[in-house]
């Protein structure tokens, strides 16, 4: 089939993989600009999507906006069949819904319609969630309210980050979108609407729920800590000078007192009832290190009562 692709981070990378390795025409790569980086912010990253683009010889085009008539018709030329999206970044208006014969598939990583919105996977992890999964739908105007065709079910681990679940289900959606792709060419790829029973949004993360707060249960300290990791990242401030320390590993711990007290020398943390054992942390420029190396060049005894 004649592809469009549109995505940008790392997560969407196995999947434009997958569709050129199945033999897809990929007509043309869209995805985000490339962006500032650099000490003064004056050099340019592309996306891992636009760099893969290339790697294969795509076309990538990179619009601030699919707004206009100018996005439409270019977009038109092209003249896909369909369009597949995954974590692009930009709204899709109604003439690019429309464009292609096919329409526009999405993947999606969520048992929809829960965690529809910008952090599924991050909200479900941080909600305590055992499970998630992976969607194919059909988009339309709404948001994530497209007609399902193909979900996969995941396990979520007592202890796995959001990191950890990101490139499972990247790797899981890449092969779901693959065999839709299959389907859809044999005719025989069917969706299923959308109902709004047990819907739930996954609203953006904002900067202020990533500061730790061991006046919370300990399981609800724990799921923020991995629910956020490896970004932004839960932290916490110690010293002096209130350094943060970001949390990127943790797992529950027995003990009570306190909350952010530390229970003992091996960072054992109180929260609002049980505990919290830090098992991964990272300060500011510093390389993410596990809990007996952090100790070795910082100080937090057990009494030490953390903000």
């Amino acid at each position: 089939m004649r592809i469009v692709f549109m995505g940008t981070p790392d997560f969407s990378v196995p999947t434009l993989t997958e569709i050129v390795s199945r033999g897809h025409e990929v007509v043309a790569v869209y995805t985000r600009a490339p962006a500032p980086s650099g000490r003064r912010g004056l050099d340019l990253t592309p996306s891992p999507v636009q760099v893969v683009a290339e790697r294969f010889g795509i076309p990538v085009f990179t619009p601030k906006t699919l707004k206009g008539e100018e996005a439409a018709e270019q977009f038109r030329s092209l003249n896909a069949e369909l369009a597949v999206v995954v974590a692009y970044g930009l709204i899709l208006p109604t003439s690019i819904l429309g464009a292609p014969e096919l329409g526009c598939l999405n993947l999606h990583a969520s048992l929809l319609p829960r965690w529809r919105g910008a952090a599924p996977i991050q909200r479900a992890i941080m909600a305590g969630d055992k499970e998630t999964g992976i969607a194919v739908m059909k988009m339309e105007a709404g948001l994530d309210t497209g007609p399902v065709s193909l979900l996969e079910r995941v396990s979520i681990g007592p202890d796995m980050t959001a990191g950890e679940l990101h490139d499972r289900l990247s790797m899981i959606g890449a092969d779901l979108m693959g065999r839709a792709l299959a389907a859809l060419e044999r005719g025989g790829l069917d969706f299923t609407p959308q109902t709004d029973d047990g819907l739930v949004y996954a609203s953006k993360i904002e900067k202020s729920e990533a500061r730790i707060d061991w006046s919370q249960p300990a399981a609800k300290v724990h799921d923020t800590i991995r629910g956020l990791s490896p970004f932004p990242g839960a932290w916490f401030p110690l010293g002096a000078d209130e350094a943060r320390v970001k949390v990127l590993r943790s797992t529950l711990a027995d003990g009570s007192g306190a909350p952010g007290e530390a229970l003992d020398d091996g960072l054992t943390i109180a929260c609002g009832t049980g505990a919290v054992r830090l098992v991964e942390l990272q300060k500011a420029g510093k390389q993410p290190m596990g809990a007996a190396t952090f100790l070795n060049g910082n100080d937090v005894p057990k009494g030490t009562q953390l903000a």
